[in-house]
């Protein structure tokens, strides 16, 4: 096979705790992710041929197990999306010791409930600083995909300030600068930026936005086909769940009211739209036109060899 050729989609999925519809972090939801979430999405990858990375933190991992375990028998690759997603535990505000350690934990709970060697790495909610780097080769980690290179939206989410660091950083995969990730250098930890060209190529723009979503994925295929740059999709398995709203109020995660009001009362409301099982059709026309156009899919495990 010509790799040069060869155009690549990496499915990539971040499995939490976070309940969209309430807008929080909530034990209970893990339930709906291991009984709705995981087993749709598991069904309709197995039906395309979909060979897919899951990004786990630990604390979803610990409550509930075979969350982890049920995707090995389909051959994806398990990776870590840190221990919390705790909005104060985001690891662009981690101390550098802070990071290594919860990195450290988080490999060690994935390794023992999988028995695999786990070496991709997302933070949660992307939120990172230079340093995380550094931390994840010293934790032994050798793929990140917190990257997001000329995604514009970052105002909408929490860590803005640093993530002005996409507008800069490179479009295709590279080996990072050990002392800082938003650039290339010659450390052996590979960057597998999740594909934006001005929107991001995610789950939530393909529900709540759907002509805009086509057009930014019919934009990143022309750029493949130019420079073979591989598509990097993010999705979430709790946007596949059927939960039940049970709040009025909206709970106030930022600090200051235009954060607010942008993080999590404007956030909100758009990210609950075609949320659950209809979800499901939406994303698998997605994998139709990868299929189409005769892209392969792999894990971020699988496209590091590659470049190796």
């Amino acid at each position: 096979m010509n790799q040069k050729k060869t155009k690549y989609c990496l499915i990539t999925n971040d499995v939490e705790t976070t309940s969209i519809l309430n807008h929080r972090l909530d034990d209970k939801t893990a339930e709906f992710v291991l009984k709705e979430g995981m087993p749709r999405l598991l069904e309709l990858y197995e039906k395309y041929n979909v060979k897919a990375t899951f990004f786990y933190t630990a604390h979803i991992a610990k409550l509930v197990p075979e969350v982890v375990k049920m995707v090995i028998p389909y051959g994806h690759e398990i990776g870590s999306h840190g221990y919390t997603h705790e909005v104060n535990q985001a690891f662009e505000i981690l101390s550098f010791e802070e990071q290594k350690e919860h990195l450290m934990k988080s490999k060690a709970i994935l390794e023992d409930i999988s028995g695999e060697e786990v070496i991709s790495f997302r933070a949660p909610a992307a939120r990172v600083n230079r340093n995380i780097a550094k931390a994840l080769i010293d934790t032994g980690f050798k793929i990140d995909s917190s990257i997001s290179s000329q995604r514009l939206d970052m105002f909408m989410s929490f860590g803005a300030l640093k993530k002005l660091n996409w507008l800069i950083t490179p479009r295709l995969p590279y080996y990072t600068n050990q002392h800082n990730i938003f650039k290339k250098g010659d450390s052996k930890l590979l960057e597998i930026p999740i594909s934006a060209f001005v929107f991001p190529y995610i789950g939530t723009v393909m529900r709540i936005a759907p002509m805009t979503f086509k057009m930014t994925r019919y934009l990143l295929h022309l750029e493949t086909i130019f420079n073979n740059r591989p598509f990097v999709f993010l999705t979430h398995p709790n946007e596949f769940i059927d939960e039940v709203r049970d709040f009025n109020k909206i709970q106030r995660r930022a600090k200051n009211y235009f954060s607010y009001l942008l993080g999590d009362v404007l956030r909100h409301k758009l990210k609950t739209k075609n949320l659950g099982v209809t979800a499901i059709p939406i994303l698998e026309k997605e994998l139709q036109f990868f299929k189409a156009h005769k892209y392969k899919f792999i894990t971020c495990n699988d496209y590091y060899k590659l470049k190796l």
